[in-house]
């Protein structure tokens, strides 16, 4: 089942200067519970269609849909997670959970119900009374997932969200997100520019070109090992044809 649909999308921002167009028809269907990554150059448009999605900037021309319905604004149906955890220093683990739900005044019984169960499934029950600053960086990242997942979002918008870790604290939190966004069963739509994160994580993977961002090609991510994690298929022999593939499609020259 299609959950979401980008329909001819096309973004061209005006400046001083003159026009910057940042994506070009872009065209994409994401299945129901699928885990999507797209990787490009840098400055190609990745985050830009992140915001067009979440309703946070109109495209040129073009639609979203969500369930065959038109998205123009920002919807309950998105939930969106940042580079940064962005966390209040000044309140505590749980507090910052439940800010999205305190703001849309759904503070009820139900819902703080989720957010305890959540808080012990996912090992951060006994740290909610803590601060920010008493955390890791990893047990930061799991806490601002929580914070979105409390709002009960349809589909999870991930902006490089491993990219402020130190490459150690990243493999073993992508592997500790991956669980808990498959366990909840939501379907995602993550940027990053690691070719290995992206092919340890994802479903497929989405080659934008060069800004303005086409589609280049849709790689179908497939391992032959069982009980797959993002950690365990590093070591799969489909690991490295896949993460040559991108590497080649994205034509990476170095100096």
């Amino acid at each position: 089942m299609i959950k979401l649909r980008a329909k001819d999308i096309s973004v061209i921002y005006h400046t001083l200067d003159g026009e910057t167009e940042a994506i070009k028809n872009l065209n994409l269907d994401v299945k129901e519970g699928e885990f999507l990554c797209l990787v490009g150059p840098s400055g190609c448009g990745k985050s830009t269609f992140l915001n067009v999605i979440a309703g946070l900037v109109k495209p040129s021309s073009g639609k979203i849909f969500i369930d065959n319905e038109e998205i123009t604004k920002p919807s309950n149906k998105i939930g969106y997670m940042f580079q940064r955890d962005y966390l209040f220093e000044w309140r505590t683990i749980y507090k910052n959970i439940v800010l999205g739900l305190e703001i849309q005044k759904r503070l009820n019984g139900d819902n703080l119900k989720m957010v305890e169960y959540m808080l012990q499934k996912y090992g951060l029950s006994s740290f909610k009374n803590y601060y920010p600053r008493q955390l890791s960086g990893g047990m930061r990242q799991r806490a601002a997932l929580i914070r979105t997942l409390a709002l009960n979002p349809d589909i999870l918008l991930l902006d490089e969200p491993f990219a402020a870790l130190d490459y150690q604290t990243r493999l073993a939190v992508s592997d500790d997100i991956y669980r808990i966004i498959k366990n909840e069963g939501k379907t995602v739509i993550m940027v990053t520019h690691d070719i290995s994160e992206a092919v340890s994580l994802s479903d497929r993977v989405v080659v934008l070109s060069k800004r303005p961002a086409r589609i280049k090609d849709i790689l179908e991510i497939k391992f032959s090992i069982k009980d797959r994690t993002p950690i365990k298929v590093r070591e799969a022999p489909e690991f490295k044809d896949y993460f040559n593939l991108i590497w080649k499609e994205l034509d990476i020259h170095v100096e």
